[in-house]
């Protein structure tokens, strides 16, 4: 079961990074503005993340089972649309729009994997599935070059079959726990009520700061390198990859040692580290080696915090509400990405360096730190 959601997170999370990749040809192909080619990249982020809210609680109410199927064709439909009959700003901005629905499976996959697992166990297991947002990295790597190799089309083409493979696959083969406790109410409901649970709000804070800050890098990474180190942009996808791999690497063990250790204590040390280290690269040292060990080092910590807020979740959470808490925390998440590189820009743009971004990335994640050791913690302490 782990497998085949872990798969399946990581398929729809390929999917709903296709046009990242192609934003710069898509920029000279429609004559796009900068500004236009950002919206046209962003779309698909801002409805994946915000659809999570929804799609959790749905999963609460008729499981992962169908969710999960559901989903994937229902993704390949904008998919093909993209590779086929998207010819126009407009065109793209519609299947971007629809296209956001294949990052919604994290909502999906959070709820079935906690189901399946016994509380001690659950930190690795959560931490396993949530390597899948490693799908974003396969995007990165292989869309332009299958562009290049094959035609414009083909990426599209190849992950459409994979996604209705999948769901075929996915249909006969998950199920959910006989005895998973079913959300009753509303989804309106159910929604109002994990909005209400200051839990809720909590995690989400977290969630934003060590998720988003993976996002955030990933998606400006390799501006900075290319702006403050004069590095040619393959260079900068390269180093920024290695940042991707190491991130996604350190997710589950992030989820194994919260099963070992109080995650509480996890994440103030992660925040605590990325605030240290961002507060160091606000200086800008020299990147061989230094530079290159500190976003090596928050990646690493970035990583680590994701899997450590989601076994949290698991411990303070109860298991039918599970997946419309992870739909608002999910959403934070990905929200929280979409900002930064807003800000660095801005900054860089008034300044002329980023010394004040970091600084802010530094102040942040030390608030982090705060929140996670007086309010989380008491409440952690409250339901153990």
């Amino acid at each position: 079961m782990l497998a085949m959601a872990t798969a399946g997170f990581a398929i729809t999370f390929w999917a709903w990074a296709l046009l990242s990749p192609l934003g710069a040809t898509l920029r000279e192909q429609l004559h796009l503005s900068s500004v236009q080619q950002a919206v046209l990249v962003a779309v698909p982020v801002i409805v994946g993340s915000l659809g999570r809210i929804p799609v959790g609680a749905l999963t609460d109410r008729f499981g992962a089972r169908v969710m999960f199927p559901a989903v994937a064709l229902l993704t390949a439909i904008p998919v093909l649309y993209l590779g086929h009959g998207a010819g126009s700003l407009t065109g793209y901005l519609a299947g971007g729009f629809f296209l956001g629905l294949g990052g919604t499976t994290f909502a999906i996959g959070i709820p079935f994997v906690n189901s399946w697992y016994p509380p001690r166990r659950r930190g690795l297991a959560l931490g396993v599935f949530g390597a899948g947002m490693g799908g974003t990295a396969i995007s990165a790597f292989s869309t332009v070059q299958l562009s290049k190799a094959v035609s414009s089309s083909f990426p599209f083409d190849l992950v459409a079959a994979i996604l209705v493979g999948y769901a075929v696959l996915a249909f006969f083969v998950l199920r959910d726990r006989p005895d998973r406790q079913r959300a009753a109410g509303s989804l309106f409901g159910r929604l109002a009520t994990a909005l209400r649970m200051p839990v809720t709000s909590q995690l989400s804070v977290l969630y934003a700061v060590a998720f988003g800050g993976f996002v955030a890098f990933s998606v400006y990474l390799p501006t900075y390198l290319v702006t403050s180190f004069g590095l040619d942009r393959g260079d900068a996808a390269l180093r920024t990859a290695g940042f991707v791999v190491l991130a996604v690497a350190m997710r589950p063990i992030g989820g194994w040692l919260s099963d070992r250790a109080d995650p509480v204590k996890i994440l103030i040390g992660v925040f605590s580290v990325v605030s240290v280290l961002a507060l160091a690269a606000a200086f800008e040292p020299p990147l061989r080696p230094a530079g290159t060990l500190l976003f090596l080092g928050i990646a690493g910590a970035l990583g680590t915090g994701t899997g450590a807020v989601f076994a949290l979740v698991a411990r303070l959470v109860a298991p039918g509400e599970v997946g419309a808490v992870t739909g608002v925390v999910g959403a934070a998440g990905g929200l929280g990405g979409f900002f930064p590189p807003l800000v660095m820009g801005a900054v860089y743009g008034a300044t002329g360096s980023y010394l004040l971004g970091f600084v802010l990335l530094a102040a942040t994640a030390a608030g982090a730190a705060t929140l996670t050791a007086t309010v989380v913690r008491r409440r952690a302490g409250a339901s153990a």
